[in-house]
């Protein structure tokens, strides 16, 4: 068994790392205006516990609107930012690379409150799970935390105020806007678990 986590430097995944400890980390650059930030991050985070770090660089701008491309909102869009079908592209982005480092496991951040979207649900994961093992040799998807909330994968994960404070989960920009829906995420669970980041670096 080798595994892969899709390690975006956002809390969620960040806190995986530090639960799972896997053998590989991939984050991609897909043209999200934060993705030095995330990249910063996952790279910090994986100098930290000794994890192999692969960034991907795939420039998807043309096909995202909102607040992650720097553009206006689609009008048909479910929210302020949108990749329409993002996780199942990330997926099989990081699959390309994993699956050519011998990774038999790849591992993705969701956790329980993404299930208001689709792609967010155990449902999803099992069925991109499956559609992974069916085209090339039997890797699978796994969502580690998909049972969890942030603030419980964060407890149980043994990160520390210094590994969590380089998360970045601004959907705006490499510098936290502190106003998008990934800020406010951010900032409700500090609070919700106690910790003081002005202390932690």
């Amino acid at each position: 068994m080798k595994t892969a986590l899709l390690l975006s430097g956002g809390m969620d995944s960040i806190a995986i790392a530090w639960w799972k400890r896997p053998d590989i980390a991939l984050t991609l650059d897909y043209g999200q205006h934060a993705a030095e930030a995330e990249i910063k991050a996952a790279s910090v985070t994986c100098q930290t516990l000794g994890i192999e770090h692969h960034v991907i660089r795939i420039d998807c701008r043309s096909l995202g609107s909102g607040d992650m491309a720097g553009t206006e909102a689609d009008p048909n869009a479910p929210s302020s930012d949108w990749w329409p079908y993002r996780n199942q592209m990330l997926i099989s982005l990081a699959a390309m690379k994993a699956i050519t480092l011998g990774v038999t496991h790849l591992w993705i951040g969701t956790v329980k409150s993404d299930e208001t979207h689709l792609d967010g649900t155990s449902g999803f994961v099992s069925r991109i799970s499956d559609l992974m093992a069916f085209q090339e040799s039997g890797m699978v998807v796994e969502a580690p935390a998909i049972e969890l909330s942030t603030s419980e994968l964060i407890r149980i994960s043994d990160i520390t105020p210094g590994g969590l404070a380089w998360a970045h989960s601004c959907h705006k920009a490499n510098i936290p806007c502190g106003s998008c829906r990934g800020c406010n995420k951010y900032f409700q669970v500090l609070d919700d678990i106690g910790y003081d980041l002005d202390r932690s670096r």
